[in-house]
């Protein structure tokens, strides 16, 4: 068995394209912006993260309806450098809600949210200190 995405339902498709794609630099795998779907890959990594129309889910699956209530996803993406990562998608209109802070002692986050309200951590592993 492989992970092959993490798909997100959204009702704003082009904000949660942007958002994805412009604000956190994902790749989009086909340049769909209008949907009703995209997936996109960090520059590493095989594990990718999709938008999916909730609408057209809907109609498969009613119970979904119009919006969804409450926290449903936690998207998880690790970064190299997180305060350097943070400043650069500050400037292009992320607004960052916690952090940068260290959780543990070998992990430093930063949360956000994206045009959905879906929650974004963004990680910095570091090494085991002696």
């Amino acid at each position: 068995m492989e992970l092959a995405q993490v798909r997100l339902l959204v009702t704003d498709f082009a904000a949660c394209y942007r958002f994805y794609g412009e604000v956190l630099g994902l790749k989009p795998q086909s340049g769909s912006a209008d949907g009703p779907y995209e997936k996109f890959s960090p520059a590493v990594g095989s594990a990718g993260i999709a938008l999916q129309d909730r609408s057209v889910m809907a109609e498969v699956l009613d119970e979904l309806g119009d919006s969804a209530n409450g926290h449903r996803s936690l998207v998880v993406l690790r970064v190299d450098a997180l305060d350097a990562y943070c400043e650069e998608i500050t400037m292009r209109g992320a607004t960052i809600l916690h952090g940068p802070a260290l959780l543990t002692d070998r992990l430093r986050v930063a949360h956000l949210k994206d045009p959905e309200g879906n929650l974004v951590e963004l990680q910095e592993w570091l090494l085991l200190r002696g």
